[in-house]
């Protein structure tokens, strides 16, 4: 039998009747507010800081009097008071060798004053429970970039498998340590802030945000010059791999019985397209070329009669 474990039990047995009774005789003279997050990064030191808020309730309670503790796994530890101020408190737990979680509860003593009498009261929390992880996302190393950017995401426990996503979409991810991930600023709507996380939104690391600025696309040639029938080729150019289902480039004109063409698609995967344009009625115009991310291309376009 592991008895630390029925020891503990036995502890929160307690724990729990002895609240409950502290409730009952003491009313809500101190309010204890856990303010540890459920889950720390692992850190080389393996000291982990437990921090609450111990905030009296009423004129009856004598402030220099809290005095707030910690139990972590059925072992009591002083808290001390917060650098940061006010009602904060807190207490430096140095983790056990292989351990990576736990349970704890804090107690608050403290006395009251009534009717000139001074009583010793004590407030209890609930039980809480901490895990450290060892895989993390600590930043990016820009928090702006246009499409077809690489931006590297710093943290720890990467693996060649992950994908970053920007927003819901999937960007292009390169595995450079397990410490470091570069990837390719998907083609988004520019101007606006994304969450950036390693994983799918939701269940991923989240590591920031990003502002997407736009990219650069191309076209090539750079005008046309058509006669009624004619067929020309252009090559259309994005600075990043299409995601997946391809990257539908908007093109329209306003000489449209002049131009005929297909829907251009840049395929899933590539960064180019070659595009067949073929010269109808004589007239003079322009394409013009955007995708989700870039900013319009204008193409002059001239067809004559043959």
């Amino acid at each position: 039998m592991d008895f630390r474990k029925s020891r503990l039990a036995r502890h929160l047995t307690t724990f729990f009747a002895l609240a409950a009774a502290a409730l009952f005789l003491t009313g809500c003279d101190v309010k204890i507010i856990n303010r540890t997050p459920a889950t720390f990064s692992e850190n080389p030191s393996q000291v982990y800081t437990f921090t609450a808020e111990v905030k009296p309730r009423g004129g009856v309670v004598n402030r220099d009097s809290i005095q707030p503790s910690i139990v972590i796994d059925g072992q009591v530890f002083p808290m001390k008071p917060s650098p940061a101020g006010g009602d904060l408190w807190e207490f430096d737990y140095h983790l056990p060798p292989g351990r990576t979680e736990g349970a704890y509860y804090f107690i608050a003593t403290y006395q009251t004053t009534s009717d000139g009498r001074t009583n010793n009261r004590e407030a209890y929390t609930e039980l809480y429970r901490f895990s450290v992880v060892n895989r993390y996302g600590l930043s990016l190393d820009a928090s702006r970039a246009p499409v077809g950017a690489q931006v590297t995401v710093l943290g720890r426990g990467f693996t060649p498998q992950d994908v970053v996503y920007v927003g819901d979409q999937p960007a292009q991810t390169i595995f450079r340590s397990s410490n470091s991930l570069s990837f390719v600023v998907p083609p988004l709507p520019a101007g606006r802030n994304y969450p950036v996380t390693v994983g799918e939104p939701g269940s991923g690391i989240s590591v920031g945000t990003i502002r997407v600025d736009q990219g650069a696309l191309t076209v090539a040639p750079s005008s046309l010059n058509l006669a009624t029938g004619e067929r020309r080729l252009l090559v259309f150019t994005i600075p990043t791999e299409a995601p997946a289902g391809g990257l539908v480039l908007d093109v329209t004109t306003d000489i449209p019985a002049s131009v005929i063409m297909p829907e251009v698609v840049v395929p899933e995967g590539a960064r180019s397209v070659n595009v067949a344009v073929q010269g109808g009625e004589p007239g003079s115009g322009s394409l013009f070329v955007t995708a989700p991310g870039f900013g319009e291309i204008t193409v002059p376009v001239t067809v004559v009669a043959r």
